[in-house]
């Protein structure tokens, strides 16, 4: 017998919920099926079964949140008999407890002892009618019960309370008034995305640069290779990142973290690709992004936006990244914007679309298709000087394409490899170190 216990997805993943069992009591499980679909802060991923047999049972119901490492399911052989309790299913009301009197207020010397005997407490009602009174301040003695006995429930008390809300004929509804709108909760991931982007605006200092890229020869590039080759194809976002990725390189600083008072700056350049999915928003990561050929780099890029919206991502597709690149230029004409840093990186390239321009050279007014791409950055780690230096070695290995194409392998020495204190604010920062 074996237990299906909820993994740990993440070193931040400490809950995860149950959204769908693919199997259901009886069903025979084979080794590397998936078993359960789970929502965790990150993604949604299935559940593989790490071992053959049968579902014996399950544990935890469909849409129950439950602790990283409790056990969800058994498997077993058939007609096995469990003897774990199965947990208890969400949503039950917790058996009534009567609350504990209210201590009587001492009495004055010339009145009576202050008693509960008023009128409310002489109405029959059923306990959810008192609670549900209670909750928007009715008396219970000006409702008309509809019981036996003309005892009051909770239908009588909400349909009081629905004609106090109700507007006139005719007449708008309050703003905010019931039926307005939908409450929707957020799911593990907005919740997710809410904190960490909170986190960041409050804790990064970021501040912002723009530069226009002129993208006709790199398009050309694009176009020459796709037509030499039989595979998946590059797009506009895998050159991208590979000249951000080739960039970083040279400037280092922006490929690091501020953790504990100290810039990590990372041996390897793992660019982050944000990827818009339907509950949210996910950045998987292409680990070495500097150092894969292109068409290698288009490949996995390509792979990791699949199984995101697909939902079979796996804790090394989205852990490790040191630096983002977010495109929003395929979604209609978006011509810039600024991203927020995705903590506890140093900086976020946002992408706007390829679009044609007029242009002035030489005097001469000329058609070309120019991109813009801003860099958010945290000034706590770098500068706006440093920052403009990286954009312009990013446009020009886009506006010089051969050099992502034909680029030679990284060495050893293309990046420092060290950890540096960070200063006061007004010292030598790590980039003024020898």
């Amino acid at each position: 017998m074996a237990e299906v216990i909820m993994p740990k997805m993440g070193d931040a993943m400490t809950e995860g919920k149950i959204l769908q069992w693919k199997k259901r009591p009886g069903d025979p499980v084979a080794k590397g099926e998936a078993i359960a679909e789970i929502e965790t802060d990150k993604v949604n991923v299935d559940i593989e079964a790490e071992d053959s047999g049968v579902l014996l049972t399950i544990l935890v119901p469909e849409g129950q949140t439950v602790a990283v490492g409790t056990n969800i399911a058994v498997i077993g052989a058939p007609g096995q008999q469990v003897s774990l309790p199965p947990a208890p299913s969400p949503g039950l009301p917790a058996k009534p407890t009567t609350p504990a009197p209210l201590p009587s207020a001492p009495a004055r010397p010339s009145a009576p002892p202050v008693t509960q005997t008023d009128a409310a407490d002489r109405v029959k009602a059923s306990p959810l009618a008192r609670n549900l009174a209670a909750e928007h301040g009715i008396d219970l003695a000006t409702v008309r019960g509809t019981g036996p006995e003309g005892r009051i429930t909770k239908e009588d008390v909400e349909a009081l309370v629905a004609t106090a809300t109700r507007p006139a004929p005719g007449a708008p509804p309050p703003p905010g008034a019931e039926g307005e709108f939908d409450a929707i909760p957020l799911t593990k991931m907005r919740q997710t995305i809410a904190r960490r982007m909170s986190q960041s605006k409050q804790q990064a200092a970021h501040f912002y640069v723009t530069v226009e890229v002129t993208m006709d020869a790199a398009l050309r590039a694009r176009q020459q290779l796709n037509a030499a080759q039989t595979g998946g194809k590059v797009s506009v976002n895998d050159l991208v990142v590979k000249a951000a990725a080739l960039a970083l390189r040279q400037y280092p600083n922006l490929n690091s973290a501020l953790i504990d008072g100290t810039i990590r700056r990372y041996r390897r350049i793992n660019v982050a690709i944000a990827v818009a999915l339907p509950e949210g928003l996910i950045a998987p990561v292409v680990h070495d992004s500097d150092r894969l050929p292109l068409s290698e780099l288009a490949g996995k890029i390509h792979d990791l936006g699949e199984r995101a919206r697909a939902g079979h991502l796996h804790p090394e597709d989205y852990n490790g990244g040191t630096f983002t690149v977010s495109n929003l230029g395929m979604f209609g004409d978006v011509e810039n914007f600024i991203a927020i840093i995705n903590p506890p990186q140093t900086a976020i390239l946002a992408v706007g679309k390829a679009l044609p321009r007029a242009l002035v050279r030489t005097g001469q007014i000329v058609a070309a298709t120019t991109m813009k791409l801003t860099l958010s950055a945290d000034h706590r780690v770098t500068d706006g000087a440093e920052a403009a230096q990286y954009l312009q070695e990013v446009k020009r290995l886009l506006e010089t394409p051969d050099l992502i194409v034909r680029e030679a392998p990284a060495t050893e020495d293309s990046a420092l490899r060290r950890e540096v204190p960070l200063d006061d604010g007004l010292g030598l920062r790590s980039k003024d170190i020898p």
